[in-house]
């Protein structure tokens, strides 16, 4: 043999010596002896203490992933038994987590350029306690060391493979305490199986109705082949208690979180009962490790949407029972989450509810957006929403201001402080609203905005008796008291159905007219009022005025003032025409005409809404030669709640020829025939047109210089 070939089969024999040296120092090598060099290790890196208490091993086998000479290649799959990882010393618990067993499985040769590849970690028996202070500190929030220079090595964790296991929540900051046991199933179940399982659960749970609205949706959360070939392998059962109420749950989720694979989805389900509130849910979680996305079937129920304000932390009105079903989509980011119901339908009370709405959070509030609507809407349903409920709904709430014995005007207080927690903007369209007699509306839409306390409903659009009243309200919530702003037209509303339980109306052809702007400040009816300033214009032509008209209308001081002038019968009204204008609640008639058939009724003076103090005079001016006149003029003062009606003194006779002649003023006649709007009736005329023009035309008596206004 030449002696080169003896060298080259000299080194050939020793690199051989040494890889067997290395293959069965690797299989024989105590892996324990390096349990203190990683316990200190990992303790430096975490901030915590860690230690591998129980065995640590490695066992060495091809992967079968792998093709050509890597196929050869053992892959080492290291197993680290009784692992306990500490809790910092503000904790209740000593431990923050405890794990029977972590398995994980290694690629080496991505080693070589500084590469850390584990497709997979297994954890068996794992029990987390997770805590956090009312001030927010938490023990889930790892004070990981920051380098001035980037590590040259790079971590890449493929999926995570659970096993049974415990996770103990104690959040001061939310009031949350929570108890979740996971355990294997007996087999695994399809995705598709519980999805369906899970609907028909979901249904029972909120009652049968939303599901009826909801059928014509069929789509699935993550109807993919990928999410379809998934299965639940663990079920999941939760207790506890959330501000106070009781926390229960359960569901399925699935054997393996993948960490990088966006397109291999963790399918999830729930039932959960929070208080009185119900939450259900099925779907996926992808990409986690980039804080993804959720595609779930989502169903909510309860005995109010307003209850759902610290488990959404979304401000919602307080409402009748409710039940919903929605597709909910989510993409988590640690800076701010996006999160979209589509496509929900449900009911309200007895109203169905539909639509869809995005919610985005990381900014300074969380802001609502989307559109709703309702093809019934009962108004019933609604009014808790506009402040309308009954006296039993508010005591039941705890939310009632004793009325004063001496007080005509409503002292309840508005509620504003969750108007700044949120901000909105929202269509609501509702086709049809069913009604009580004594309120005829019939449709409503609107546009929601709410920014940073600011509530605004702009436009607004609403069909009351057979006409509509249009406009623009604002209130601005952020401020204390609460600033509010009207600016709104009503337009052809129907006597006959804005009264219907008034039979003398029935027969009524007329119609009111009328515009109001007005700006107040103050958290109640009575406050608003007693702070208001702006205008208000009111036209009602061919009418009826009566007892059984004013008591329905709760205006007991005119009523006073009717029995005074009329007695007890209907009288006719060709045209009733009034001007307002007010200042810090003060407000002045600029012009106050009731003309009937028999006289025309001219009322001046002031209302003051702040104190309810009434300061008019009501002079009836007879039409031609009557039998019978009327009776003297009047003078009404007192308050709302007790007023004094008496006849005027002498004098003021004397001076009532002339106050008709007062009134014939150009400014507020002319602002009132601006009010006065085209009849739906082409060929018909509008009494108050025709009144309000002879006013505005007829010459002073003597004495009285006529003031025109150009």
């Amino acid at each position: 043999m030449k002696r080169s070939h003896k060298i080259l089969a000299w080194i050939a024999g020793v690199l051989l010596v040494l890889v067997i040296a290395v293959i069965l120092f690797i299989v024989l090598f105590d892996w324990n002896r390096l349990k203190p060099y990683i316990d200190d290790k990992v303790s430096a890196e975490i901030g915590r203490p860690f230690v591998i208490q129980g065995n640590l091993s490695a066992a060495w086998r091809r992967e079968p992933a792998e093709h050509g000479w890597r196929g050869l290649l053992p892959w080492p799959t290291f197993t680290a038994r009784d692992i306990r990882i500490g809790n910092p010393s503000w904790t209740h618990q000593p431990q923050f987590a405890q794990l029977d067993a972590l398995q994980l499985r290694l690629a080496p040769l991505p080693l070589l350029i500084h590469h850390v590849d584990v497709p997979r970690v297994q954890l068996t028996g794992a029990r987390i306690d997770l805590e956090r202070t009312a001030s927010g500190q938490a023990n889930w929030l790892f004070n990981l060391p920051q380098s001035a220079t980037p590590s040259s090595w790079k971590l890449n964790l493929g999926a995570i493979g659970f096993d049974r296991g415990q996770i103990a929540l104690d959040d001061a900051k939310s009031n949350l305490q929570l108890h979740v046991t996971v355990t294997p199933l007996r087999r695994a179940i399809p995705y598709d199986q519980i999805v369906a399982q899970a609907t028909t659960n979901a249904r029972n749970d909120v009652g049968h109705d939303v599901g009826k609205v909801a059928d014509s949706d069929k789509t699935k959360p993550d109807d993919s082949a990928n999410a379809r070939h998934s299965s639940y392998q663990f079920a999941w059962a939760a207790h506890g208690s959330y501000q106070g109420a009781p926390v229960t749950g359960q569901g399925n989720i699935g054997g393996v979180l993948a960490l990088q694979q966006a397109d291999q989805p963790f399918p999830v389900q729930a039932r959960m009962h929070i208080g009185d509130s119900k939450i259900a849910l099925v779907g996926t979680l992808t990409d986690p490790m980039h804080l993804g996305a959720l595609d779930l079937r989502v169903w909510f129920a309860g005995s109010s949407m307003a209850k759902l304000y610290p488990i959404l932390g979304i401000t919602l009105p307080d409402t009748p029972p409710y039940a919903t079903e929605g597709h909910l989509s989510a993409e988590l980011h640690a800076q701010g989450s996006r999160f979209s119901y589509r496509n929900f339908k449900g009911r309200v009370g007895e109203s169905d509810l539909g639509g869809n709405l995005l919610v985005l959070t990381g900014g300074a509030r969380p802001k609502l957006s989307g559109d709703l609507h309702s093809q019934l809407l009962r108004f019933v349903d609604l009014a808790p929403l506009i402040g309308a409920d009954s006296q039993a709904q508010k005591q039941q709430r705890g939310d009632t201001t004793p009325q004063p014995s001496n007080k005509a005007l409503p002292v309840e207080q508005f509620h504003t402080d969750r108007m700044r927690a949120m901000d909105a903007d929202v269509t609501f369209d509702a086709a049809r609203i069913e009604h009580p007699a004594s309120m005829p509306i019939d449709t409503l839409s609107t546009h929601i905005y709410l920014d940073n306390g600011v509530l605004r409903l702009d436009p607004l659009t609403t069909s009351v008796a057979g006409g509509t009243i249009a406009g623009r309200l604002s209130i601005d919530g952020s401020k204390q008291p609460m600033h509010t702003a009207m600016d709104l037209r009503a337009r052809h509303l129907q006597l006959k159905k804005l009264f219907p339980t008034v039979k003398s109306m029935q027969t009524s052809f007329g119609e009111i007219n009328g515009d109001a702007g007005l700006s107040a400040n103050g958290n109640s009816v009575a406050a608003l009022l007693g702070d208001a300033n702006g205008e208000l214009k009111l036209l009602m032509n061919d009418g009826v005025i009566s007892k059984t008209l004013l008591e329905t209308a709760g205006l007991n001081v005119a009523n006073v003032v009717l029995g005074k002038l009329f007695g007890d019968k209907t009288v006719q009204i060709n045209c009733a025409a009034t001007d307002l204008v007010g200042t810090d609640g003060l407000f002045t008639s600029r012009l106050f005409v009731l003309d009937t058939a028999d006289a025309t009724i001219n009322v001046t003076g002031t209302i003051n809404f702040s104190d309810e103090h009434l300061d008019l005079d009501v002079v009836p001016h007879t039409k031609g030669l009557r039998i019978f006149s009327l009776r003297s003029p009047l003078y009404v003062k007192g308050t709302m709640k007790n007023p004094d009606v008496g006849v005027q003194p002498g004098p003021l006779l004397l001076r009532g020829g002339g106050a008709v002649a007062l009134g014939v003023v150009a400014a507020p006649l002319a602002a009132l025939l601006a009010v006065i709007v085209p009849s739906h009736d082409q060929h018909a005329t509008n009494t108050c047109q025709q009144v309000l023009t002879d006013m505005r035309n007829a010459p002073p008596p003597p004495g009285v210089k006529k003031k025109v206004v150009e």
